[in-house]
Protein backbone atom coordinates (compact mmCIF):
# COMPACT_ATOMS: atom_id res chain seq x y z
CA UNK A 1 0.00 0.00 0.00
CA UNK A 2 1.43 3.31 -1.00
CA UNK A 3 1.33 5.76 1.80
CA UNK A 4 2.11 9.60 1.63
CA UNK A 5 0.89 10.52 5.12
CA UNK A 6 1.67 9.77 8.58
CA UNK A 7 1.38 10.69 12.18
CA UNK A 8 3.50 9.67 14.68
CA UNK A 9 5.16 10.36 18.13
CA UNK A 10 9.13 10.29 18.30
CA UNK A 11 10.90 10.75 21.54
CA UNK A 12 14.41 11.29 22.57
CA UNK A 13 16.10 8.83 25.23
CA UNK A 14 17.11 10.17 28.64
CA UNK A 15 20.07 11.54 29.69
CA UNK A 16 21.57 8.90 32.38
CA UNK A 17 21.66 10.17 35.85
CA UNK A 18 24.91 11.30 37.53
CA UNK A 19 26.36 8.90 40.36
CA UNK A 20 27.37 9.69 43.77
CA UNK A 21 30.21 7.62 45.33
CA UNK A 22 33.52 7.63 47.20
CA UNK A 23 36.60 6.26 46.81
CA UNK A 24 36.91 3.40 49.19
CA UNK A 25 40.32 1.54 49.03
CA UNK A 26 42.73 0.13 51.68
CA UNK A 27 44.68 2.33 53.90
CA UNK A 28 42.34 5.67 52.42
CA UNK A 29 39.88 5.97 54.89
CA UNK A 30 38.58 9.33 53.09
CA UNK A 31 38.35 8.87 49.82
CA UNK A 32 37.14 11.57 47.67
CA UNK A 33 34.10 11.70 45.49
CA UNK A 34 34.07 9.25 42.49
CA UNK A 35 30.73 9.10 41.02
CA UNK A 36 30.61 8.97 36.96
CA UNK A 37 28.80 11.24 35.12
CA UNK A 38 25.43 9.55 33.40
CA UNK A 39 25.25 8.38 29.19
CA UNK A 40 23.43 10.70 26.64
CA UNK A 41 20.18 9.95 25.38
CA UNK A 42 19.48 8.91 22.01
CA UNK A 43 18.72 10.93 19.64
CA UNK A 44 16.12 10.88 16.58
CA UNK A 45 17.60 11.03 13.72
CA UNK A 46 15.68 10.85 9.85
CA UNK A 47 17.62 9.85 7.15
CA UNK A 48 16.87 9.81 3.62
CA UNK A 49 16.60 6.35 1.87
CA UNK A 50 16.80 5.42 -1.60
CA UNK A 51 14.84 2.10 -0.42
CA UNK A 52 11.88 3.35 0.98
CA UNK A 53 9.41 5.56 -1.45
CA UNK A 54 6.63 5.82 0.46
CA UNK A 55 5.88 6.23 4.16
CA UNK A 56 3.77 2.89 4.78
CA UNK A 57 6.52 1.69 7.38
CA UNK A 58 5.13 4.58 9.95
CA UNK A 59 1.08 3.97 9.26
CA UNK A 60 1.17 0.63 11.70
CA UNK A 61 3.22 1.57 14.18
CA UNK A 62 2.38 4.87 16.51
CA UNK A 63 5.22 5.33 18.65
CA UNK A 64 9.23 5.72 17.73
CA UNK A 65 11.92 5.83 20.66
CA UNK A 66 15.59 6.32 21.02
CA UNK A 67 17.17 4.75 23.73
CA UNK A 68 18.01 5.90 27.15
CA UNK A 69 21.56 6.69 28.64
CA UNK A 70 22.55 4.12 31.64
CA UNK A 71 23.42 5.95 34.79
CA UNK A 72 27.25 6.46 35.97
CA UNK A 73 28.92 4.26 37.82
CA UNK A 74 31.50 4.03 40.93
CA UNK A 75 35.41 4.83 40.30
CA UNK A 76 34.48 7.66 37.55
CA UNK A 77 32.84 5.42 35.47
CA UNK A 78 30.61 6.98 32.66
CA UNK A 79 27.29 5.45 31.95
CA UNK A 80 26.71 3.86 28.40
CA UNK A 81 25.16 6.46 25.93
CA UNK A 82 22.00 5.73 24.60
CA UNK A 83 21.85 4.76 21.21
CA UNK A 84 20.44 7.15 18.46
CA UNK A 85 17.31 5.77 16.62
CA UNK A 86 17.57 6.59 12.58
CA UNK A 87 14.27 6.84 10.85
CA UNK A 88 14.35 6.49 6.80
CA UNK A 89 12.14 8.13 4.85
CA UNK A 90 11.47 8.51 1.19
CA UNK A 91 13.24 12.09 -0.28
CA UNK A 92 10.49 14.83 -0.35
CA UNK A 93 8.93 13.77 2.89
CA UNK A 94 8.39 16.58 4.96
CA UNK A 95 8.32 16.86 8.72
CA UNK A 96 5.64 18.71 10.51
CA UNK A 97 4.63 19.81 14.37
CA UNK A 98 1.37 18.16 14.75
CA UNK A 99 -0.36 20.26 16.48
CA UNK A 100 0.33 23.80 14.65
CA UNK A 101 1.04 22.43 11.14
CA UNK A 102 4.41 24.60 11.04
CA UNK A 103 7.72 22.50 9.47
CA UNK A 104 10.30 21.32 11.52
CA UNK A 105 12.24 19.73 7.94
CA UNK A 106 11.98 19.14 4.63
CA UNK A 107 13.99 16.22 4.02
CA UNK A 108 15.07 17.42 0.20
CA UNK A 109 17.90 18.56 -1.40
CA UNK A 110 20.60 19.16 1.16
CA UNK A 111 19.34 17.52 4.07
CA UNK A 112 19.81 14.10 4.00
CA UNK A 113 20.14 12.96 7.30
CA UNK A 114 18.79 15.62 10.15
CA UNK A 115 19.06 15.54 14.32
CA UNK A 116 14.97 16.37 14.95
CA UNK A 117 15.15 15.52 18.68
CA UNK A 118 18.37 15.42 20.61
CA UNK A 119 18.45 13.02 23.46
CA UNK A 120 19.14 14.24 27.05
CA UNK A 121 22.65 15.39 28.53
CA UNK A 122 24.19 12.68 31.14
CA UNK A 123 24.35 14.02 34.43
CA UNK A 124 27.32 15.01 36.64
CA UNK A 125 28.47 12.55 38.43
CA UNK A 126 29.54 13.91 42.45
CA UNK A 127 33.23 14.20 41.47
CA UNK A 128 32.76 17.07 39.89
CA UNK A 129 30.58 19.22 42.92
CA UNK A 130 33.83 18.75 45.03
CA UNK A 131 35.49 22.13 46.22
CA UNK A 132 37.98 23.00 49.13
CA UNK A 133 35.05 23.63 51.40
CA UNK A 134 32.88 20.66 50.27
CA UNK A 135 34.94 17.68 49.45
CA UNK A 136 32.37 15.24 50.15
CA UNK A 137 29.62 16.20 48.42
CA UNK A 138 26.37 13.69 48.42
CA UNK A 139 24.72 14.76 45.25
CA UNK A 140 24.86 14.55 41.56
CA UNK A 141 23.13 15.93 38.56
CA UNK A 142 20.34 14.18 37.05
CA UNK A 143 20.39 13.51 33.03
CA UNK A 144 18.56 15.73 30.93
CA UNK A 145 14.75 14.44 30.46
CA UNK A 146 13.56 12.99 27.07
CA UNK A 147 11.85 15.15 24.46
CA UNK A 148 8.84 13.59 22.94
CA UNK A 149 6.67 15.52 20.08
CA UNK A 150 4.23 14.21 18.13
CA UNK A 151 4.88 14.95 14.03
CA UNK A 152 3.01 14.35 10.91
CA UNK A 153 5.26 12.85 7.85
CA UNK A 154 3.73 14.41 4.30
CA UNK A 155 5.30 12.80 0.95
CA UNK A 156 5.68 15.73 -1.27
CA UNK A 157 7.06 14.03 -4.57
CA UNK A 158 10.07 14.81 -6.15
CA UNK A 159 9.07 14.90 -9.91
CA UNK A 160 10.37 17.07 -13.16
CA UNK A 161 6.81 16.75 -14.29
CA UNK A 162 3.38 16.25 -13.29
CA UNK A 163 0.42 14.85 -15.23
CA UNK A 164 -3.12 16.44 -13.98
CA UNK A 165 -6.26 16.28 -15.26
CA UNK A 166 -9.59 14.41 -14.39
CA UNK A 167 -10.07 10.50 -13.95
CA UNK A 168 -9.94 8.66 -17.34
CA UNK A 169 -8.28 11.34 -18.72
CA UNK A 170 -5.28 9.50 -20.17
CA UNK A 171 -2.84 10.40 -18.06
CA UNK A 172 -1.96 6.79 -17.11
CA UNK A 173 -1.38 5.47 -20.57
CA UNK A 174 0.76 8.66 -21.13
CA UNK A 175 2.97 7.79 -18.27
CA UNK A 176 3.39 3.93 -19.55
CA UNK A 177 4.33 4.66 -23.25
CA UNK A 178 7.02 7.54 -22.70
CA UNK A 179 8.79 5.78 -19.75
CA UNK A 180 9.29 2.36 -17.36
CA UNK A 181 6.00 2.65 -15.08
CA UNK A 182 3.29 0.26 -15.61
CA UNK A 183 0.41 2.06 -14.16
CA UNK A 184 -2.74 0.36 -14.02
CA UNK A 185 -5.10 1.34 -17.04
CA UNK A 186 -8.78 0.65 -17.07
CA UNK A 187 -12.48 3.03 -18.05
CA UNK A 188 -13.25 3.77 -14.16
CA UNK A 189 -13.21 6.56 -12.13
CA UNK A 190 -10.11 6.57 -9.96
CA UNK A 191 -7.94 3.84 -11.68
CA UNK A 192 -4.89 5.65 -10.39
CA UNK A 193 -4.98 5.45 -6.53
CA UNK A 194 -1.50 6.17 -5.67
CA UNK A 195 0.81 8.94 -7.33
CA UNK A 196 3.05 7.12 -10.14
CA UNK A 197 6.72 7.81 -11.17
CA UNK A 198 8.14 6.91 -13.97
CA UNK A 199 11.72 7.87 -16.01
CA UNK A 200 11.69 8.46 -19.30
CA UNK A 201 14.80 8.47 -21.17
CA UNK A 202 15.52 11.02 -23.86
CA UNK A 203 16.77 9.47 -27.16
CA UNK A 204 19.90 12.04 -27.21
CA UNK A 205 20.65 10.78 -23.28
CA UNK A 206 19.31 12.55 -20.56
CA UNK A 207 16.06 11.52 -18.35
CA UNK A 208 13.62 12.99 -16.28
CA UNK A 209 10.97 11.79 -13.73
CA UNK A 210 7.58 12.04 -14.70
CA UNK A 211 4.74 11.69 -12.25
CA UNK A 212 0.94 10.59 -12.47
CA UNK A 213 -1.08 12.67 -10.14
CA UNK A 214 -4.69 10.68 -9.80
CA UNK A 215 -7.21 12.63 -10.88
CA UNK A 216 -8.25 15.74 -9.91
CA UNK A 217 -12.25 16.27 -9.67
CA UNK A 218 -14.07 19.60 -8.06
CA UNK A 219 -14.07 20.03 -4.41
CA UNK A 220 -10.60 18.27 -4.66
CA UNK A 221 -8.81 21.26 -2.78
CA UNK A 222 -11.00 21.59 0.06
CA UNK A 223 -11.54 17.73 0.60
CA UNK A 224 -13.58 16.19 -1.99
CA UNK A 225 -12.95 12.73 -2.87
CA UNK A 226 -9.23 11.65 -3.09
CA UNK A 227 -7.91 15.11 -4.92
CA UNK A 228 -6.88 16.87 -1.40
CA UNK A 229 -4.13 13.89 -0.54
CA UNK A 230 -2.75 14.36 -4.21
CA UNK A 231 -2.49 17.93 -5.17
CA UNK A 232 0.36 17.98 -2.37
CA UNK A 233 2.25 15.94 -5.08
CA UNK A 234 2.23 18.67 -7.53
CA UNK A 235 3.92 21.08 -5.15
CA UNK A 236 7.26 20.49 -6.41
CA UNK A 237 7.11 20.12 -10.25
CA UNK A 238 8.78 21.90 -12.27
CA UNK A 239 6.46 21.31 -15.26
CA UNK A 240 2.41 20.17 -15.69
CA UNK A 241 1.01 18.90 -18.39
CA UNK A 242 -2.13 19.25 -18.08
CA UNK A 243 -4.27 16.61 -19.32
CA UNK A 244 -7.91 16.83 -21.09
CA UNK A 245 -9.93 14.14 -23.24
CA UNK A 246 -11.74 15.88 -26.17
CA UNK A 247 -13.34 12.48 -27.21
CA UNK A 248 -16.61 14.07 -25.47
CA UNK A 249 -17.51 10.47 -24.80
CA UNK A 250 -17.65 11.20 -20.82
CA UNK A 251 -17.26 14.76 -20.92
CA UNK A 252 -18.40 17.50 -23.52
CA UNK A 253 -16.76 20.41 -23.10
CA UNK A 254 -12.72 20.26 -22.69
CA UNK A 255 -12.51 24.32 -21.75
CA UNK A 256 -14.68 23.99 -18.82
CA UNK A 257 -13.09 20.99 -17.60
CA UNK A 258 -9.70 23.02 -18.02
CA UNK A 259 -11.00 25.64 -15.76
CA UNK A 260 -12.53 23.59 -13.21
CA UNK A 261 -9.47 21.76 -12.65
CA UNK A 262 -7.39 25.18 -12.96
CA UNK A 263 -9.93 26.51 -10.34
CA UNK A 264 -8.97 23.20 -7.71
CA UNK A 265 -4.89 24.38 -8.54
CA UNK A 266 -5.57 27.29 -7.55
CA UNK A 267 -7.62 26.98 -4.56
CA UNK A 268 -5.36 24.51 -3.08
CA UNK A 269 -1.90 26.88 -4.06
CA UNK A 270 -1.97 29.58 -6.34
CA UNK A 271 1.18 29.79 -7.31
CA UNK A 272 0.71 26.14 -9.21
CA UNK A 273 -0.99 28.53 -11.96
CA UNK A 274 2.40 30.24 -11.91
CA UNK A 275 4.32 27.09 -13.39
CA UNK A 276 5.07 26.01 -16.57
CA UNK A 277 1.68 24.46 -18.03
CA UNK A 278 1.62 22.68 -21.12
CA UNK A 279 -1.81 21.68 -22.50
CA UNK A 280 -2.54 17.85 -24.31
CA UNK A 281 -5.81 17.46 -25.75
CA UNK A 282 -5.88 13.51 -26.07
CA UNK A 283 -7.83 11.54 -27.89
CA UNK A 284 -7.68 13.70 -30.90
CA UNK A 285 -7.95 10.46 -32.97
CA UNK A 286 -11.62 9.80 -32.31
CA UNK A 287 -12.26 13.06 -33.77
CA UNK A 288 -10.32 13.99 -37.18
CA UNK A 289 -12.69 16.73 -38.46
CA UNK A 290 -12.86 19.17 -35.64
CA UNK A 291 -9.81 17.92 -33.36
CA UNK A 292 -7.74 21.23 -34.64
CA UNK A 293 -10.44 23.74 -34.20
CA UNK A 294 -10.79 22.35 -30.31
CA UNK A 295 -6.65 22.35 -30.25
CA UNK A 296 -6.68 26.11 -31.32
CA UNK A 297 -9.87 27.26 -29.02
CA UNK A 298 -7.89 25.94 -25.76
CA UNK A 299 -4.98 27.26 -26.45
CA UNK A 300 -6.62 31.08 -27.30
CA UNK A 301 -8.89 30.70 -23.86
CA UNK A 302 -5.89 29.45 -21.65
CA UNK A 303 -2.40 31.13 -23.77
CA UNK A 304 -0.62 27.82 -23.15
CA UNK A 305 0.78 25.79 -25.64
CA UNK A 306 -1.36 22.99 -26.64
CA UNK A 307 -0.89 20.30 -28.31
CA UNK A 308 -3.40 16.87 -30.00
CA UNK A 309 -2.22 14.06 -29.22
CA UNK A 310 -3.48 9.92 -28.68
CA UNK A 311 -1.84 8.28 -25.55
CA UNK A 312 -2.88 5.17 -26.82
CA UNK A 313 -1.64 5.61 -30.89
CA UNK A 314 1.39 7.65 -30.09
CA UNK A 315 -0.19 10.19 -32.44
CA UNK A 316 1.32 13.57 -31.49
CA UNK A 317 3.41 12.72 -28.28
CA UNK A 318 6.83 13.50 -30.12
CA UNK A 319 6.27 16.96 -30.37
CA UNK A 320 4.61 17.00 -26.34
CA UNK A 321 7.63 15.13 -24.98
CA UNK A 322 10.01 17.68 -27.15
CA UNK A 323 7.98 21.11 -25.66
CA UNK A 324 8.47 19.74 -22.23
CA UNK A 325 11.98 19.07 -22.97
CA UNK A 326 11.99 22.22 -23.81
CA UNK A 327 10.48 23.91 -20.23
CA UNK A 328 12.85 21.77 -18.46
CA UNK A 329 15.97 22.99 -20.19
CA UNK A 330 14.40 26.37 -19.91
CA UNK A 331 13.76 26.02 -15.90
CA UNK A 332 16.23 28.19 -13.52
CA UNK A 333 14.69 27.31 -9.76
CA UNK A 334 16.38 24.99 -7.88
CA UNK A 335 13.74 22.10 -6.27
CA UNK A 336 11.67 23.80 -3.35
CA UNK A 337 12.50 23.26 -0.42
CA UNK A 338 10.06 24.27 2.40
CA UNK A 339 11.82 26.25 5.13
CA UNK A 340 12.02 25.54 8.89
CA UNK A 341 9.48 27.33 10.65
CA UNK A 342 9.72 25.34 14.02
CA UNK A 343 12.46 24.62 15.99
CA UNK A 344 12.35 21.77 18.65
CA UNK A 345 15.56 22.78 20.21
CA UNK A 346 13.94 26.04 20.99
CA UNK A 347 10.15 24.38 21.94
CA UNK A 348 12.31 22.13 24.72
CA UNK A 349 14.68 24.62 25.84
CA UNK A 350 14.85 24.68 29.26
CA UNK A 351 12.62 28.05 31.21
CA UNK A 352 15.54 29.56 33.18
CA UNK A 353 12.57 32.35 34.12
CA UNK A 354 11.35 32.89 37.98
CA UNK A 355 9.16 35.39 40.32
CA UNK A 356 10.22 37.01 43.79
CA UNK A 357 6.47 38.01 44.96
CA UNK A 358 6.10 39.38 48.73
CA UNK A 359 2.70 37.76 50.03
CA UNK A 360 -0.05 38.46 52.63
CA UNK A 361 2.46 37.64 55.49
CA UNK A 362 5.41 39.67 54.56
CA UNK A 363 7.17 36.37 52.67
CA UNK A 364 9.19 36.54 49.75
CA UNK A 365 8.20 33.60 47.66
CA UNK A 366 10.51 32.23 44.63
CA UNK A 367 8.93 29.74 42.22
CA UNK A 368 10.27 28.89 38.86
CA UNK A 369 10.48 25.61 36.55
CA UNK A 370 14.74 25.82 36.85
CA UNK A 371 14.37 26.31 40.74
CA UNK A 372 11.61 23.74 41.05
CA UNK A 373 14.10 20.97 39.75
CA UNK A 374 16.47 22.23 41.17
CA UNK A 375 15.09 21.66 44.84
CA UNK A 376 14.34 17.92 43.43
CA UNK A 377 18.04 16.48 43.29
CA UNK A 378 19.81 18.71 45.90
CA UNK A 379 20.58 17.05 49.29
CA UNK A 380 19.19 19.80 51.67
CA UNK A 381 19.45 18.19 54.52
CA UNK A 382 22.94 18.75 54.79
CA UNK A 383 24.84 21.88 55.25
CA UNK A 384 26.81 21.43 51.80
CA UNK A 385 23.84 20.48 50.41
CA UNK A 386 22.12 24.24 51.41
CA UNK A 387 25.41 26.17 50.60
CA UNK A 388 25.72 24.51 47.22
CA UNK A 389 21.37 25.56 46.92
CA UNK A 390 22.34 28.91 47.83
CA UNK A 391 25.14 28.95 45.07
CA UNK A 392 22.29 28.28 42.59
CA UNK A 393 20.17 31.03 43.80
CA UNK A 394 23.05 33.69 43.60
CA UNK A 395 23.73 32.08 39.98
CA UNK A 396 20.49 32.36 38.35
CA UNK A 397 20.11 36.24 39.97
CA UNK A 398 17.53 34.94 42.77
CA UNK A 399 19.35 37.01 45.18
CA UNK A 400 19.93 40.02 43.81
CA UNK A 401 16.10 40.52 42.99
CA UNK A 402 15.87 39.61 46.63
CA UNK A 403 18.17 42.33 47.21
CA UNK A 404 16.53 45.05 44.61
CA UNK A 405 12.92 43.80 46.52
CA UNK A 406 14.68 45.16 49.91
CA UNK A 407 14.68 42.24 51.37
CA UNK A 408 16.42 42.32 55.44
CA UNK A 409 18.40 39.89 57.28
CA UNK A 410 15.83 37.33 59.01
CA UNK A 411 13.45 37.41 56.34
CA UNK A 412 11.42 34.20 55.32
CA UNK A 413 12.16 33.08 51.89
CA UNK A 414 9.52 30.26 50.64
CA UNK A 415 11.29 27.97 47.82
CA UNK A 416 8.21 25.87 47.31
CA UNK A 417 7.84 23.33 50.62
CA UNK A 418 11.53 24.59 51.75
CA UNK A 419 11.69 28.17 53.97
CA UNK A 420 14.33 30.02 55.40
CA UNK A 421 15.65 32.90 57.45
CA UNK A 422 17.79 35.27 54.87
CA UNK A 423 20.68 36.45 56.18
CA UNK A 424 23.74 38.85 53.69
Amino acid sequence: MFADRARIIIQSGKGGNGHVSFRREKYVPAGGPDGGDGGRGGDIIFEVSDQVNNLSDYRMRRKFAATNGEEGGKKKCHGKDGQDLVLKVPAGTVIKEAQTGQVICDMSGDNKRVVILKGGKGGLGNMHFATSTMQAPKYAKPGGEAKSLEVILELKLLADVGLVGYPNAGKSTLLSRLSNAKPEIANYPFTTLNPILGVVDLPGGGSFVMADIPGIIEGASEGVGLGLEFLRHIERCKVLVHMVDISGVEREDPIEDIKAINLELATYNKKLLDKPIIIACNKADTRPDDAEDIRKRVEDTFHRKTFLISAVSGQGVKELLGEIVKELDEYKDETVVYESNFNPDEFFKEDDSFTVELNKDGEYEVTGPKVEKMLGFTNLDSEKGFAFFQKFLKEQGILKKLEDMGIQDGDTVKVYDLEFEYYK
